[in-house]
């Protein structure tokens, strides 16, 4: 089993930047895809992106193309989530997952807690 635990989330002004983490630990050999997700209050939760641990494909969902660069070093066993230009509706609690991967949260089995990310306007 993954266990998964994110880091660097925090609270940063319009146009700003943050760098996220996610540490997998447990079975980290067996990870195939990481993705992150998102959920702002009182909405649902929104893909990210994901990435291929072992060849470091990409995909970005709208909200993150040109700002988010999603990342991994599979030797430190560690995913991370760059994101640049932030905005006030980017605004939620951050979740990294492992799965087979894919835009839905459905194909993801291991998820961390979350870490909180706020942009003031």
């Amino acid at each position: 089993q993954v266990s998964l635990e994110e880091s660097g989330g925090g609270m940063v002004q319009t146009g700003n930047s943050l760098r996220l983490s996610c540490a997998v630990s447990g079975r980290p050999f067996s990870v195939d895809t990481m993705g992150w997700f998102r959920q702002a209050p009182g909405k649902e939760l929104e893909f990210v992106a994901f990435i291929r641990w072992a060849g470091a494909d990409a995909f970005y969902g709208d909200s993150a193309k040109g700002r988010f660069t999603i990342a991994r070093d599979s030797a430190k066993n560690m995913g991370y989530l760059q994101m640049n230009r932030l905005k006030p509706e980017d605004t939620a609690v951050y979740y990294c997952a492992t799965g087979s991967g894919g835009t839905s949260s459905a194909l993801y089995g291991s998820w961390g807690r979350g870490t909180q990310v706020t942009v003031s306007s």
